[in-house]
């Protein structure tokens, strides 16, 4: 073989190994996708609202109060007339802070979600709400898809949502679609658990509600195959028996990214995104609510 074919041939052996490599990588970040979003239609869906309390009004009241408090108001945003009149709701889940957010007087609510259970659950709740539109959508590339540049008045992603995408990769550019969304002056409001810290012993069982009938814990695992990149979220649902003859155990699993709050902070801050204020609070949840600047 000549020098030159012996380069041709190594080149395209090159290309073929990264091709293959990238197939791979897009292949695991669609399982990701997957097993989340299986987790919550096959399993949590049907639990979701019972484990945040059960009264999707009364969450919705808690957390317009909570929004409210930290600046999201439609008339947080300037600019054209209608800035603000817009609000994204990230993950939206049952859809409590999309019902909170059109509360608070946003005209159009936008509800994302991959979980069809649970856009089905908010969209009977909210069938007077006019404003609330739910959406079935990627998260990752819904602001890009659905919204206009500088449109929107707020940017909601709550619930630990972050975490439940693919790839750290995938909340930077995230943030970056936030940034682009926003409105001069409009507010985006994030939380994560921050889970970069293993808890160890009997501290990874976390207690999630508890009713006569039906309790939930959620266990965590770090296993060694992903390093300090994922944990295993273990959900454990106890059920009592129709007939009082005992319990019955389901438990369904998933991964979730570890994020640290620092670097959370550092990528915010390269998306163009202000930091106007962040609470802690338990099992490493934190809230940071931002602004796009105006200039």
């Amino acid at each position: 073989m000549t020098t030159a074919a012996a380069r041709a041939a190594d080149q395209t052996a090159h290309q073929t190994a990264d091709q293959t490599t990238a197939q791979a990588v897009d292949q695991a970040v669609d399982q990701a996708v997957d097993q989340a979003v299986d987790h919550y239609d096959r399993f949590l869906a049907e639990y979701y609202t019972w484990m945040l309390g059960g009264d999707l009004d009364a969450l919705a009241a808690v957390q317009g109060a909570a929004l409210s408090g930290w600046g999201v108001t439609p008339g947080c945003a300037i600019g054209s007339a209608t800035a603000g009149a817009l609000a994204v709701d990230l993950g939206c889940g049952p859809g409590h802070a999309s019902l909170a957010l059109a509360g608070l007087g946003f005209d159009s609510v936008l509800a994302v979600d991959l979980s069809r259970p649970l856009l089905d659950e908010l969209a009977a709740h909210a069938a007077d709400v006019p404003a609330v539109r739910a959406v079935r959508a990627d998260v990752r590339t819904a602001l890009r898809e659905l919204v206009r540049p500088g449109s929107a008045g707020a940017v909601v992603c709550l619930g630990d949502t972050l975490t439940h995408l693919p790839t750290r990769g995938d909340v930077a550019a995230l943030f970056a679609d936030v940034a682009a969304a926003l409105a001069p002056g409009g507010t985006a409001v994030l939380a994560y658990r921050d889970l970069t810290v293993p808890l160890t012993g009997t501290d990874r069982f976390l207690p999630v509600r508890a009713t006569a009938d039906r309790i939930m814990t959620c266990f965590l695992e770090y296993p060694d195959d992903y390093d300090d990149y994922t944990v295993v979220v273990h959900d454990l649902l106890h059920t009592r028996n129709a007939d009082a003859s005992g319990w019955t155990l389901t438990a369904r699993s998933y991964r979730k990214l570890r994020l640290s709050h620092a670097w959370v902070l550092d990528q915010l801050r390269t998306a163009g995104l202000r930091v106007r204020h962040e609470e802690s609070g338990p099992g490493g949840m934190r809230t940071v609510v931002l602004e796009r600047g105006t200039s």
